[in-house]
């Protein structure tokens, strides 16, 4: 009897070990936080040594940073990582470097496509309002995009969705910020509020 017992509570633990794992990780979101220096005065050889320190410190607050991106000219840099909440992503960038941001988006994902080695990076930034954008209509607007993308010569990486705020980030390669928009214009005609190249490092 003790024999079943104690087989009954081990798999009682075991099982809660599981669920709560499962709950984590269904808490678990993608944010994408912005940094805004004075123009020219970050290079992307700085935030590669704040990225490393995010990276030592992160385990601590359940963090994990993904990918940066770094406008050199403007200044701006961008992080995507995920998190339970925001908190824990403003505490490790206080904490391993003390470069605290200045926008943060809670954002959904597409299908990431594999980037080439012979182009430069763009961050395009749709601000659509708030409550009007759903990451499906989404989905359905960027498979326009990759329909038009090789007409002049770009190539979509990845787009990331802030419903609540109505924000919309995507990702490519082109020759030129031009041919981006064209391809934009073209595919569903809608025109970035902005874009800028970037570096790309993860």
């Amino acid at each position: 009897m003790k024999k079943y017992f104690f087989i009954t509570i081990a798999f009682f633990l075991y099982a809660s070990c599981i669920s709560a794992q499962t709950t984590d990780t269904a808490k678990t979101k993608f944010y994408l936080d912005v940094h805004h220096f004075a123009p020219g005065s970050v290079s992307f050889e700085d935030v590669a040594a704040a990225h490393a320190k995010d990276l030592a410190t992160e385990d601590k607050y359940g963090v994990q940073f993904i990918q940066y991106w770094v406008d050199e000219k403007k200044g701006d840099v961008y992080c995507l990582s995920s998190a339970q909440d925001t908190g824990d992503v403003i505490q490790t960038h206080r904490e391993a470097h003390g470069l605290l941001l200045q926008e943060i988006y809670q954002v959904s994902d597409g299908v990431a496509a594999a980037a080439s080695a012979n182009s430069g990076y763009f961050l395009d930034i749709h601000y659509l309002g708030a409550g009007n954008v759903t990451a499906a209509d989404v989905a359905k607007v960027h498979q326009k995009d990759l329909a038009v993308e090789d007409k002049y010569g770009v190539k979509f990486i990845n787009y990331w969705v802030d419903e609540k705020k109505g924000v919309v980030f995507c990702l490519s390669q082109a020759g030129d910020a031009s041919k981006v928009i064209q391809t934009h214009k073209e595919a569903h005609g809608l025109i970035p509020n902005s874009i800028v190249p970037v570096q790309h490092g993860n």
